[in-house]
This record gives C-alpha cells, structure tokens and sequence, in this order.
C-alpha cells in the first residue's frame, strides 16, 4: 500500500482529525493490506511466508473486531458493514 492510499484510508475511517491509531482505522488498513495479500496468494500459491503474514493480519484484525464488539456493539456493526466483513462475533448464541 503506498503511502497516499493509506491517507485516504485513514482519512475515511478517522474518528476524529488526527486519528491515525484508533480500532476503526486500524481494522480498516488491516482489511485493505489483507485484500491484497490475498490477491497475490492467488497468482503465487506456494508463497508460504507471505500467507503466515496474511494470517497474522487476519489474526489482528479478529481481536480487533472482538474488542469493538465487547466496547462499542454499534460501531462495531458499523465498521464491519462499511467494510463488508462477515462477522460471528457479537452475536448472541
């Protein structure tokens, strides 16, 4: 991700001006990088490091998502539309 894109996406998710370490932007960057781990897995499949790194973001992301839904539901549900994430977490059961 180059360095103007991820303004732009800190820009959009910012919780207020300055915001560049809160849950939402961090969820959001992590989404973004993921995105396109993902696609270069698809040309390069044996690329085991790269897809020990996806899984770590993947990894971050989730407890990310957890924290959210266990501190804020709503913004939660929010975050993960925006980003059109399918989550279980925050779900009764």
């Amino acid at each position: 991700m180059l360095k103007d894109e991820k303004t732009a996406v800190i820009g959009e998710y910012a919780t207020h001006p300055g915001d560049t370490g809160s849950p939402d932007v961090q969820v959001a960057i992590l989404t973004r990088r993921i995105n396109e781990l993902s696609e270069h897995l698809r040309v390069h499949k044996h690329d085991h490091h790269s897809r020990r790194g996806l899984l770590a973001m993947v990894g971050r992301r989730k407890r990310l998502m957890a924290y959210l839904a266990r501190e804020d539901p709503e913004r939660f549900r929010t975050l993960a539309a925006r980003l059109g994430l399918r989550t279980r977490v925050g779900r009764p059961r």
